[in-house]
């Protein structure tokens, strides 16, 4: 199957000018998560993840997450880039969203910035902001890249891209 990438314009980012390997680079723009009437983390200091036809994955310090609102799980993962993950469930009042966040506590090479900085799932939280704009999940629910008005794809997830 072939993907066709859309030409970005200034000030837009096609996902298909990003790298593979990924690459990882701070954010100076605010980011923001709200969950069940709370917002559980705030920052200015945020990483994010560029990798070929993903849209980027924004990691938050931990210090800037309402942890109390976090619940360790049992379950793991492992990325050929950055190593062993480990998950993060939330639990705000009555509302759980399960795994909805992850870290990795030992990142590997050039990850090490990220250490214990937590990813979220777009579409687990109530609403995410990247400066002031709202965030749209990536498709598919597998991955955890965040949609800005400025990303372009096609998206890897999106039904047309499957099989890749």
């Amino acid at each position: 199957m072939r993907v066709t990438r859309v030409e970005p314009q200034e000030g837009q980012e096609s996902v298909w000018d990003y790298p593979r390997p990924p690459r990882l680079e701070p954010v100076s723009k605010r980011i923001r998560i709200e969950f069940n009437g709370e917002t559980i983390a705030d920052t200015t200091r945020g990483w994010r993840v560029l990798e070929t036809s993903h849209p980027p994955t924004y990691y938050i310090p931990l210090e800037d997450i309402r942890q109390e609102f976090l619940v360790s799980e049992v379950g793991t993962s492992y990325c050929e880039w950055k190593g062993r993950a480990l998950y993060y469930s939330v639990k705000v009042g009555d509302r759980l969203a399960e795994d909805a966040g992850w870290y990795y506590p030992d990142p590997t090479g050039e990850f090490a910035p990220i250490k214990n900085a937590v990813a979220f799932y777009a579409g687990k939280m109530d609403a995410c902001y990247v400066g002031d704009e709202r965030v749209t999940p990536q498709p598919g629910g597998f991955y955890g890249g965040w949609i800005t008005p400025e990303i372009l794809g096609p998206f890897k997830g999106e039904p047309n891209t499957q099989g890749w």
